[in-house]
């Protein structure tokens, strides 16, 4: 049991003693937490909740629970009461055994799970076979892959699912766009990456497109009007119909799309590290929702328009009517997602299925939930929309059909690039062969843009600016990867000088602010990656790494470890080394950012 769960209990434990309270009492009313900086202690017990069970004053009640938490914990070594809050201090033994116990166990932040242990199901990525993996998609994949690592981290089984959007109208665009404008040209003719050649014809019929929309718009017609009359648009409508009633050749053209696109998405997931446990592609699944749509519609859930179309009411729920069925019988994406929904329930039976997906798309999975309620399935309240920001450049937002997207593989490229300029530039490669250079150049990169993007809580808007990533100093990823670097060259060092580390058997070393200031920043690691769990938030674990990184080089300033003279005070610091290494380690493990060991 950690401490602040101790503190809890003997909290609880007093006010039946103390105060006669028989009646169930709840945890969350004991609200323990760290002292602020300015303020001499390390927990404080806040009283105001507790006033109700004693009646007494706060400074009377903060008297009474902090000397019964004196009593009855022997970690405690002081406590002062101020105002409505117990500050509590501890005993130095309580901090160096802390620190024994993380020396003894290299994996101790990935042992005893602290999690309830679900299944749960997370998608993300889910990109169209329309265009490449852009920028958009990295900070998905990013985020989606992370929180699988938390969750997973803290116990649970985590299934990392991806839904690829492989069939629609967009694809169909894309397919028609190749058909008139390709002259069979393919991705080995040209020496051009499969995903980005489809988005290629992507752009290209967007901008065909608004050509024949003008045409027609100043042949009298209405801007809506053209938009739906125009002769490429009917044509992509045409296609995703004969797609769906499996024409041999638009059937075959898709597969061969599809296979360059699948292609590009598999080295660009590589070069990012992201894997997935099961794919599922929505050519395999839409039909699904089809079948539960109609039987919905048999059974009165749904409703049928004159044109044929199928809907469903909603605005009892407070929204509005969405379509699930087109007039000519085609899907939308929500009939996909009924089916694909329904489909992992029967099949993987997840205690929760997670949508990493962007904000746009809030009311989509409202309807979503709302829907599969209506067809009276009780677990759609465990669907959740982990819904995050928009991720823009400093020229502002970026759009696909008009080809002003990043692709990701031009991000990652450039940050290497940029990684490779900044260090040649620092001079802190120097030392290493070519191999290793390009090898740490590209961890960098890489660490740079991950951190960059995943310090940012997800719920927020944010402006990626790659020269600004690759910083060595500030809060940034290349600068907590040189920290945890600078302490595995410390340990080496340490190594080859023969210095004992390992068991500290002085209990009561006395240790400075610093020094306790930074084994209880530690200590809190584990709290930290609950909250980040809960929250489904990793920004607080990144920004965690980064004050601990930020509060090491300071400790590292001011006191010698190495060359400090007193020994039991050398093998405290080492082991404090160590510990924050390790925790660095696996703080940015849980980001998807490796941690070289020499930079």
């Amino acid at each position: 049991m950690n401490i602040e769960a101790k503190i809890r209990n003997i909290i609880l434990q007093a006010l039946r003693e103390l105060y006669h309270c028989n009646d169930a009492l709840s945890e969350s009313l004991i609200q323990v937490e760290m002292t602020r900086p300015d303020i001499e202690g390390d927990y404080t017990v806040v009283v105001f909740p507790l006033l109700r069970f004693s009646r007494k004053s706060p400074a009377d009640t903060g008297d009474e629970l902090g000397r019964y938490l004196k009593n009855n914990v022997p970690e405690i070594l002081s406590y002062q009461v101020i105002k409505g809050f117990v500050n509590l201090r501890l005993d130095n033994f309580y901090w160096i055994s802390f620190l024994n116990e993380i020396t003894e166990n290299k994996d101790f932040w990935m042992t005893n799970p602290i999690g309830k242990q679900d299944t749960i199901m997370i998608e993300f990525s889910s990109p169209n076979t329309n265009k490449p993996l852009h920028l958009g998609h990295i900070r998905n994949n990013l985020i989606g892959n992370s929180l699988s690592l938390i969750l997973k981290s803290i116990g649970n089984t985590v299934i990392k699912s991806n839904l690829v959007n492989d069939r629609g109208i967009h694809i169909c665009k894309s397919m028609l766009a190749y058909i008139r404008f390709g002259h069979g040209e393919t991705p080995e003719s040209i020496g051009r990456k499969g995903d980005h050649l489809v988005g290629d014809y992507y752009v290209k019929f967007d901008q065909e497109y608004k050509k024949e929309v003008n045409d027609l718009t100043r042949l009298g017609m209405s801007e809506e009007e053209a938009a739906n009359k125009a002769p490429l648009m009917q044509e992509a409508r045409e296609m995703l119909r004969l797609w769906e009633s499996n024409d041999p050749d638009t059937r075959k053209l898709w597969q061969q799309m599809n296979g360059w696109v699948y292609k590009g998405f598999a080295e660009t997931y590589d070069r990012l590290g992201i894997s997935f446990d099961i794919t599922d592609y929505e050519s395999e699944t839409y039909h699904l929702g089809k079948q539960l749509v109609i039987a919905g519609l048999s059974d009165g859930l749904f409703s049928r328009d004159t044109d044929g179309s199928v809907w469903v009411d909603l605005t009892g729920e407070g929204l509005d009517k969405k379509i699930l069925l087109r007039s000519d019988g085609t899907s939308v994406y929500i009939t996909q997602d009924i089916g694909t929904a329904n489909y992992r329930f029967n099949n993987h039976k997840p205690d929760k299925l997670i949508y990493v997906v962007g904000n746009e798309q809030n009311y989509h999975f409202q309807v979503l939930a709302l829907i599969m309620k209506k067809l009276g399935y009780d677990w759609a309240d465990q669907l959740y929309h982990l819904s995050y920001g928009m991720v823009e450049l400093p020229s502002g937002r970026m759009k696909s059909r008009e080809g002003t997207v990043v692709d990701a593989d031009d991000i990652i490229d450039e940050m290497i690039d940029t990684a490779a300029k900044i260090s040649a530039e620092l001079g802190k490669l120097n030392e290493l062969n070519e191999d290793d250079k390009t090898r740490i150049i590209k961890t960098i990169a890489l660490g740079a843009l991950k951190y960059f993007i995943l310090k940012v809580d997800p719920k927020k808007n944010m402006t990626f600016i790659p020269e600004e990533s690759i910083d060595f100093n500030g809060n940034t990823g290349p600068f907590i990867q040189y920290t945890f670097a600078r302490i595995c060259s410390v340990l080496r060092k340490a190594e080859d000088l023969n210095i004992i580390t390992g068991h500290i058997s002085v209990q009561q070393l006395p240790l400075n602010k610093r020094e306790t200031g930074l084994i209880k920043l530690a200590h809190s690691f584990r709290s930290v990656v609950s909250d980040s769990a809960s929250d489904m938030n990793p920004a607080l674990i990144a920004n965690f790494c980064y004050e601990l990184a930020r509060e090491y080089n300071q400790f590292y300033h001011d006191y010698p470890v190495i060359k400090e003279e007193n020994e039991d005070y050398r093998k405290f610091r080492l082991n404090l080394s160590a510990a924050v290494a390790s925790i660095l380690r696996s703080g940015m493990g849980l980001l998807g950012i490796e941690m070289p060991e020499k930079m």
